[in-house]
C-alpha cells in the first residue's frame, strides 16, 4: 500500500508543480476531449491537427516582439488559427478546390512560417518550448487561460449540444431546416483554435491536439451513443493526463509527449478490446454508425 501511495500519490501530494501540472491537463480536457468527439463525428480530426499548427505564425509573432510572454503569444495564436480556419473556408467557396486541401496548404505554409520566425528570433529550447509546451512549468496566468477557455467552451457545447449532434448525424438536413446551421459550424470551429490556443502553453502546438483527439477516438471503439462517448473521452483523457505526468515524473520523460503517449496507448487498447474493437464477438457493431 505505501509503495502504490509513493508511486500514484506522492509526487502529486509533495510537489506543487506536479498539482498545477495535473490540474492545468485535466481543464484542458474538459474541454478539448468533447471538441475532440465532434470533429471526430464530424470526419474532421484531421482538421484539429492543421489548426494546431495554424497557430504556431501568431503565437512566434508574439513571441518575437514579447519573449515568451503568455498574452502576446495567445492573441497572436488565436488570430492567426482564425485567418487559416477562415481562409480555408473561403478558398474552398470561392474556387475549384476543396476545403481539406485548402487547408492541408495554409497549416503547412504557417508550420513553416512559424518555425522559421522562433529560429531566427530565439534558440533551439525556445522552439522546443512552442512546439512541445511545458505542462510542468504553468504559471498563474497560463491556468487561468485554460481554466476560462474551459469553462467558455463548456457552456457553449451546452447550449449547442442539440445543434451539434444534428449537425454531426445529417449537416446538409440541419442547414436545411435551421438557420442556425453556419452559425454552428463557424461557432464550433471557433471554439477549437481557442481551445488550441490555450492548450499551447501547456503541451505545444504539435501534441495539443493528441488530448484532443485520441481520447475520442478510443472513446469510439466502446460505444455508439455521443453521449456515452463523449463521457468515455472525458475520462480518458482525465486518465491519461495523470498517467502521463507520473510516467514523466518517475522515468524523467517529456511531460507532454508522456501524456500523449498515454492517450495512445489507452487508444491501442480500446482498439484491440473495445466493445466495437477488433476483438469484438459482433463485428457489425463496428461499422455501425454513431
Amino acid at each position: 500500500m505505501m509503495a502504490l501511495y509513493d508511486f500514484v500519490l506522492a509526487p502529486f501530494v509533495d510537489f506543487g508543480f506536479m498539482r498545477r501540472a495535473l490540474l492545468g491537463a485535466c481543464l484542458l480536457t474538459l474541454a478539448a476531449s468533447p471538441l475532440g468527439v465532434f470533429l471526430m463525428l464530424r470526419r474532421m480530426s484531421l482538421t484539429g491537427d492543421a489548426m494546431a499548427h495554424a497557430i504556431l505564425p501568431g503565437a512566434a509573432l508574439g513571441f518575437m516582439f514579447f519573449g515568451l510572454n503568455l498574452l502576446p503569444m495567445t492573441i497572436g495564436g488565436l488570430v492567426a488559427g482564425l485567418l487559416v480556419a477562415f481562409g480555408a473556408g473561403a478558398v474552398a467557396r470561392l474556387t475549384v478546390q476543396r476545403e481539406d486541401a485548402s487547408l492541408a496548404a495554409f497549416y503547412l505554409i504557417s508550420l513553416a512560417f512559424g518555425v522559421v520566425l522562433i529560429s531566427v528570433r530565439g534558440s533551439s529550447v525556445d522552439l522546443m518550448h512552442v512546439l512541445f509546451g511545458s505542462v510542468l512549468a504553468l504559471d498563474s496566468g497560463a491556468m487561468g487561460l485554460i481554466g476560462g477557455v474551459s469553462l467558455v467552451t463548456v457552456v457553449a457545447m451546452a447550449l449547442l449540444w442539440r445543434a451539434l449532434v444534428a449537425e454531426c448525424m445529417d449537416p446538409l438536413f440541419f442547414r436545411t431546416v435551421s438557420r442556425l446551421g453556419g452559425f454552428v459550424h463557424f461557432a464550433f470551429l471557433g471554439l477549437v483554435v481557442l481551445n488550441l490556443v490555450a492548450g499551447f502553453q501547456a503541451l505545444g502546438s504539435l501534441m495539443v491536439v493528441g488530448l484532443m483527439m485520441l481520447p475520442a477516438a478510443a472513446a469510439r471503439f466502446w460505444s455508439a451513443r455521443v453521449g456515452v462517448i463523449t463521457l468515455l473521452a472525458l475520462g480518458f483523457g482525465l486518465l491519461s493526463s495523470a498517467l502521463g505526468l507520473l510516467a514523466s515524473y518517475h522515468w524523467a520523460l517529456p511531460a507532454g509527449p508522456s501524456i500523449i503517449l498515454a492517450a495512445g496507448v489507452i487508444y491501442l487498447v480500446s482498439m484491440v478490446a473495445g466493445r466495437r474493437g477488433l476483438l469484438s464477438t459482433r463485428p457489425q457493431a463496428r461499422h455501425r454508425t454513431a
